[in-house]
């Protein structure tokens, strides 16, 4: 387990946390520019304008509005190091309620060839660059990243839950239906006991690639200027939310796949196609094709929706034969490797440049978006799937690998603008 350690908060003054529904936000990468338009509506001092401001020189805006914040009181420091404990309550498709526990901490920065923590996925070098210069002009954590570790035991969690349950929290707010609530916990006595319940564990990246890889490169940026670096100063550090992966609340959704700008693409040829690799079942509405997947064992096995017709599809050969040799083991047991490699790869020609570039492909989460998108002529067909497990991330963080893009999407997402971490 990578060094976790309670730190010195910067976040919005009470009177603002007792609102919060006005001044949190997503994380920047899955903020359209509507939202973020909505969100600069919702209040002067929402998180999005430093998370993604609107101007020109976002990072020089976001510094400057840091700054100013800061100065006139709506941003406090806390004044002794704390955890805080971090609650969502939320709902799933058919109506389930969830609640997701886990906390914020200072976490050391570890080069993954430590295997202290491991990614899962790959990250792009655009977003990177971007992050760097938010993290170089603020000289702070803006968002978090969140990270899962594997205690069956739930030393931490129960740590948590006691405090939470004789104290009222912080910030109390839902937005888009999530309800989200953040305690502080500044005694030294219950903060070792949450760390020492997490000690030999990895963590395991469930959201914030491209944040933590900057964090890397920012702390080898500082370090190198800094001829007096011992290793402890603030910037090796990195905000992160972490969470069990044993907890119940832990939930990955599908992300789906639009095709779309595919030249000649064949309805009725493309179902010729995948009767080569699959087992081809036709079904008539939207309800069956959900419970064709529920139903079916494989991990295999997807829903295809085009205008002329609706399929459920399984792999009918073994996926040892069917995949390149040269696809690691630990990839060949995700579906998604499967339909890429197969279905996008082999019977569409998409190229893996052109998956990154979303030249031929649209991910989404909305499985209702995927259907009027075929229906309206905006795709010319869409792929469902199965969610990705925890288990599968584990696998594949562990041998090494990292998973396809958008291969998980944990939901809900880690707010931003509960709490910042300086880097000074």
């Amino acid at each position: 387990m990578p060094d976790i350690m309670p730190f010195r908060a910067l976040h919005y003054k009470q009177e603002t946390m007792n609102h919060a529904e006005k001044v949190l936000c997503p994380p920047y990468d899955v903020i359209s520019p509507a939202r973020q338009q909505e969100l600069y509506e919702l209040s002067p001092c929402n998180a999005v304008r430093l998370e993604l401001p609107l101007e020109s020189d976002p990072y020089q805006a976001a510094m400057e509005r840091l700054l100013e914040w800061s100065r006139i009181g709506e941003l406090v420091r806390d004044a002794e190091p704390a955890i805080y404990p971090y609650m969502q309550t939320f709902e799933d498709a058919e109506g389930a309620v969830y609640n997701r526990t886990g906390f914020f901490c200072a976490m050391r920065l570890h080069d993954f060839v430590e295997r202290k923590v491991l990614p899962h996925e790959k990250t792009l070098s655009g977003p990177k660059a971007d992050r760097l210069n938010l993290f170089r002009k603020t000289k702070t954590n803006i968002s978090p990243v969140f990270g899962i570790y594997a205690d069956p035991d739930k030393a931490a969690d129960r740590q948590i839950a006691a405090f939470a349950s004789s104290n009222p929290p912080l910030i109390d707010a839902v937005f888009q239906d999530v309800r989200n609530r953040m305690w502080k916990i500044t005694d030294k006595e219950i903060v070792e006991k949450v760390r020492a319940g997490l000690q030999h564990r990895t963590v395991f990246i469930a959201d914030g690639h491209h944040r933590y890889e900057t964090g890397l490169n920012y702390r080898n940026e500082r370090a190198a200027m800094n001829p007096a670096h011992t290793g402890n100063e603030a910037y090796n550090f990195i905000l992160a939310c972490l969470a069990n992966m044993h907890d119940e609340g832990l939930i990955i959704f599908p992300i789906h796949r639009l095709l779309h700008s595919l030249e000649q693409f064949d309805a009725l040829a493309f179902r010729r196609q995948l009767e080569q690799y699959f087992v081809v079942t036709e079904l008539p509405h939207r309800e069956a094709l959900k419970r064709y997947l529920a139903d079916e064992p494989s991990i295999y096995a997807y829903g295809v929706v085009t205008r002329e017709y609706m399929l459920g599809i399984v792999l009918k050969g073994s996926p040892e034969e069917l995949l390149d040799h040269a696809t690691p083991d630990s990839l060949r047991k995700l579906g998604l490797v499967a339909l890429h490699e197969i279905v996008l790869g082999r019977l569409l020609g998409i190229t893996p440049e052109a998956m990154a570039k979303q030249s031929n492909i649209k991910y989404i989460k909305d499985e209702a978006e995927l259907y009027a998108a075929v229906e309206n002529g905006a795709a010319q067909a869409g792929i469902v799937v199965k969610p990705t497990t925890v288990q599968q991330v584990v696998a594949v963080s562990e041998s090494g690998e990292v998973m396809p893009q958008k291969s998980t999407f944990f939901y809900p997402k880690i707010m931003t603008g509960l709490v910042f971490n300086p880097l000074d």
